[in-house]
């Protein structure tokens, strides 16, 4: 019998694309699912939608149902839970919110970025569509010289204004 994940390698997962993942691996129906184990459908339905959150009740009865630990989806829960808090309050103090327009990221939510695993893009995004303004938020967030190290590695660009703002704000030697 397939057993499910260990916490470590689920954490912060919700507990409802765990169970839905289990569901489909056994290749169980939902309706028969649920009344096996004595819940309604429309609640196993919306949390392997993850509208809804696990509770304790159904945690149990999953553990009976799946043959582990009682509290293992309720753990799930706990870690989504405290996984959505910390991204939340990264969310609020984003190094990005509030000093460069969404009109440059248009493509994805500010807070979504990660400012170091895109650094390179970031830097490039704003020196081909940014504002004073902002090319000088940028060179606080990361340095001067970082930036001048990650220009080399992206090379030309398509976008006339990046070459300007390159030789006007990272190559000169004090460019405020």
């Amino acid at each position: 019998m397939n057993t499910l994940p260990s916490y470590d390698r689920v954490k912060g997962i919700h507990p409802g694309a765990i169970l839905k993942r289990e569901i489909k691996k056994r290749n169980l129906k939902g309706v028969a699912f649920s009344k096996s184990i004595g819940e309604h459908f429309q609640t196993i339905n919306a949390i392997t939608k993850e509208r809804r959150g696990m509770n304790p009740g159904l945690s149990i009865k999953l553990g009976e149902y799946f043959g582990i630990e009682k509290e293992y989806f309720m753990m799930l829960q706990a870690f989504y839970e405290v996984n959505e808090t910390l991204r939340a309050q990264q969310n609020a103090s984003h190094p990005l919110k509030g000093k460069f327009r969404s009109a440059i990221f248009w493509d994805t939510k500010l807070e979504n970025i990660d400012v170091y695993q895109h650094k390179r893009s970031i830097i490039q995004r704003v020196l081909e569509r940014g504002s004073k303004k902002e090319i000088m938020e940028l060179i606080k967030l990361y340095g001067i010289e970082n930036i001048r190290v990650e220009i080399i590695e992206i090379g030309e660009s398509f976008v006339p204004q990046y070459a300007r703002n390159v030789k006007q704000y990272i190559t000169v030697r004090n460019p405020i």
